[in-house]
């Protein structure tokens, strides 16, 4: 997979694209390519089980068990089995290529908790917003967030067990997403499911934002 650089890595502004990516690529001398992702979602999506299925390092987790303070709040019907909840936000660290490091930012889903959004997503070239097909009304949010500050954004509907399995087109469809924006479905538990998501947001946002 090729990936656009620019003169902070020390590519040669005097070379053309195809030059400056081939002698990029080749010159395994230069530090990685440092970028930030933000995973974004509705609550108990699976935001913090994609961050510690591709995280290379022990990944920061700020997960609070859930009280019966919280219960006119957040809804389990979905997701029974859930007690604990992100309260900040996830961190983890992915390396591609042996040229490309991700770090991973996960926001907390929870609307009390919304303010932080725009602290954790500065610098980020682009998201990936997690959907649950029980509830896709939960990631408009996101969406809305990410639609009206330009970031770009790719789509990753979360399979759970036992759930009904749609095509990319009908998610697309269903929440209205244009053209352009890659949908997918993936399974956050698997790694190498969530790093095929990661690598299509990468490709994406490069389109989108080549310089």
């Amino acid at each position: 997979m090729d990936y656009a650089v620019s003169d902070a890595t020390g590519v040669n502004p005097l070379l053309d694209g195809e030059e400056q990516e081939r002698s990029w690529q080749t010159d395994r001398s230069r530090a990685p390519v440092a970028t930030k992702i933000v995973v974004a979602g509705g609550f108990g999506v699976g935001k913090t089980t994609l961050v510690t299925a591709v995280s290379e390092i022990t990944p920061l987790q700020t997960e609070a068990l859930m009280t019966e303070a919280s219960e006119e709040t957040d809804d389990l019907t979905a997701t029974p089995g859930k007690t604990t909840t992100t309260v900040a936000m996830d961190f983890g660290r992915i390396t591609l290529d042996d040229d490309l490091v991700l770090y991973l930012f996960g926001t907390p889903g929870q609307q009390r908790f919304w303010f932080m959004w725009d602290d954790l997503v500065r610098g980020a070239i682009g998201a990936v917003v997690l959907a649950d097909t029980r509830r896709l009304k939960d990631c408009f949010p996101a969406l809305d967030y990410f639609e009206s500050c330009g970031l770009p954004y790719v789509v990753a509907v979360n399979h759970f067990d036992g759930t009904e399995r749609f095509e990319p087109e009908d998610v697309r469809e269903a929440l209205t997403i244009p053209p352009h924006i890659p949908v997918m479905i993936m399974d956050a538990r698997r790694r190498v499911s969530a790093v095929e998501t990661l690598l299509s947001l990468v490709a994406h946002a490069l389109d989108e934002t080549p310089e």
